[in-house]
C-alpha cells in the first residue's frame, strides 16, 4: 500500500472564500486548450485568434452547465425529482462528464452557426485538446479525495481519508493516464495530418469510450448507484457503450465517403 498524499482540497483562503484545488485544474484546463488551441489555429490558417478565445468561453460554458444538468439526470435522478431546485446545488458538487460532452457538442454547434462553421468542423478542431481538461479534472480528483476505486490489495492501492480504513485503486490516477495522457497522445498524433471529417471527432468518442469503459472496472460506483447489471455494470460503462459504437461507426463512415468521393474523382 502506499500513503495517499494528503493535500488539503483547498488551496487557498481569503476570508469566507475558499479556492479549491479542482476548480484550480479546471482553469489549468481551459488555459492549455486555449493555447494548444491558438497553435493548432496557426497551423490550420483558418482560425483566428478571436474565434479562439470565444470558441474557449462557449466551450466553457457547455462543460459547466452541461456537466451539472448530466450529474443530476444521469447520477441523481430520484433525488431531481423530489427535489427540482436541486439542479442549481452547485455546491454539493458533481459533475458528468457524458453531460459535459453534450453541453460541449451543443454549445459549439450554436457557435459554429454564428462563424459559418459545420458541427464537424468545430468538433474536429476541439477534440484534440479535450484531454487536457479531463486530465486536469482527475488530477483535482484525487487531491480532492473523491471518486476512488474499489478496493485493492495491489502494490499501489491508497486509503483515502473519505474512502473507509481499507486500501483502494487510486482510479483518478488511472482516468488521468488514460483520458488524459494516453487520449492527448493519440489525438494529437491523429491529427496532425489531414484527416476526413469527423475522423478525429469519431477517434476520441470511441477511445474516450473504451478507456472510461476499461477503468470502470476499478472505479467505486456511485453509492446511490450501485451496480446497474449484473453486478459490473456501472453507468459510466452504460453511458460509454454508445460513446464506442458511435465512435467507430463515425470513423468508418469518414473514411467510406473520403474513399467514394475519390472513386468518383478518379471515374470521371
Amino acid at each position: 500500500m502506499i500513503a495517499y498524499p494528503s493535500i488539503d482540497p483547498v488551496a487557498l483562503e481569503l476570508g469566507p472564500l475558499k479556492v479549491h484545488w479542482y476548480g484550480i485544474m479546471y482553469l489549468v484546463g481551459f488555459a492549455g486548450a486555449y493555447w494548444l488551441l491558438n497553435l493548432r489555429a496557426k497551423k490550420s490558417g483558418s482560425w483566428t485568434s478571436e474565434q479562439v478565445s470565444d470558441l474557449v468561453f462557449w466551450g466553457a460554458m457547455g462543460v459547466i452547465l452541461g456537466g451539472r444538468i448530466g450529474y443530476v439526470l444521469f447520477y441523481n435522478f430520484s433525488h431531481f425529482l423530489s427535489d427540482p431546485l436541486s439542479l442549481f446545488y452547485i455546491w454539493e458538487g458533481g459533475m458528468s462528464f457524458h453531460g459535459g460532452l453534450i453541453g460541449v457538442m451543443s454549445s459549439l454547434y450554436i457557435y459554429g452557426r454564428r462563424i459559418n462553421k459545420t458541427f464537424f468542423e468545430m468538433m474536429d478542431f476541439v477534440a484534440p485538446v479535450v484531454p487536457v481538461g479531463l486530465g486536469a479534472g482527475r488530477i483535482g480528483n484525487f487531491i480532492g479525495g473523491e471518486l476512488w476505486g474499489r478496493v485493492s490489495d495491489v502494490p499501489w492501492a491508497m486509503v483515502f481519508p473519505r474512502g473507509g480504513d481499507l486500501p483502494r485503486h487510486p482510479s483518478q490516477l488511472y482516468q488521468f493516464a488514460l483520458e488524459g495522457v494516453a487520449l492527448f497522445v493519440i489525438l494529437w498524433w491523429f491529427s496532425a495530418k489531414p484527416r476526413p471529417r469527423m475522423a478525429v471527432s469519431g477517434l476520441f468518442l470511441a477511445f474516450y469510450g473504451l478507456f472510461r469503459f476499461i477503468v470502470e472496472f476499478a472505479r467505486q460506483p456511485d453509492e446511490h448507484l450501485g451496480f446497474i447489471y449484473g453486478g459490473w455494470l456501472t453507468m459510466g460503462q452504460l453511458l460509454s457503450t454508445p460513446m464506442i459504437l458511435l465512435g467507430v461507426a463515425v470513423v468508418w463512415f469518414a473514411y467510406h465517403s473520403e474513399s467514394s468521393i475519390q472513386n468518383k474523382s478518379t471515374s470521371r
